[in-house]
């Protein structure tokens, strides 16, 4: 049982810790987010399996946290609170070329994000071609561009 719970809370912690980080997409991790990401991976091991180094307790483990991600996984598609609570909602970044650096300073993204993603996507080079930018829940930038009227 000590396995259960100590799989319950450690799938918490990294769950608000990793909601406090932001968002960011494997294709935005730097070098130092990887190592971040492989040094939590080993003191989260640690903390899972404290003393109990069996196939056993590894694979109680791995059951919690399998379970654990389907009932959360469930409940966001039963409770649309719980899914706006666990995984938020869409940012709106850019709106008419204004820049709306309270948002973005609350997302932690930045300008050069923002004219990278425009650029990539519909090439555009300037705020002002852009409509919307918005930071989506999966952690990349929609750019929408200005139309011409």
């Amino acid at each position: 049982m000590e396995t259960v719970l100590r799989a319950a809370a450690i799938y918490l912690v990294l769950m608000v810790v990793f909601k406090i980080a932001g968002r960011r997409t494997l294709l935005q991790m730097t070098s130092f987010d990887l190592i971040l990401l492989l040094i939590i991976s080993e003191a989260t091991q640690q903390a899972l399996l404290g003393d109990d180094f069996s196939v056993t307790g590894a694979a109680l483990t791995i059951i919690t946290l399998v379970t654990i991600d389907i009932v959360l996984g469930k409940l966001k598609s039963r409770f649309p609170m719980v899914e706006q609570a666990i995984d938020g909602g869409p940012v709106i970044l850019v709106e008419n070329g204004n820049l709306l650096t309270e948002r973005m300073k609350m997302t932690g993204i930045s300008p050069d994000d923002v004219l990278e993603a425009a650029r990539s996507g519909p090439g555009l080079e300037r705020f002002d071609q852009i409509k919307y930018a918005v930071l989506e829940v999966n952690g990349h930038i929609s750019i929408i561009p200005q139309t011409d009227s």
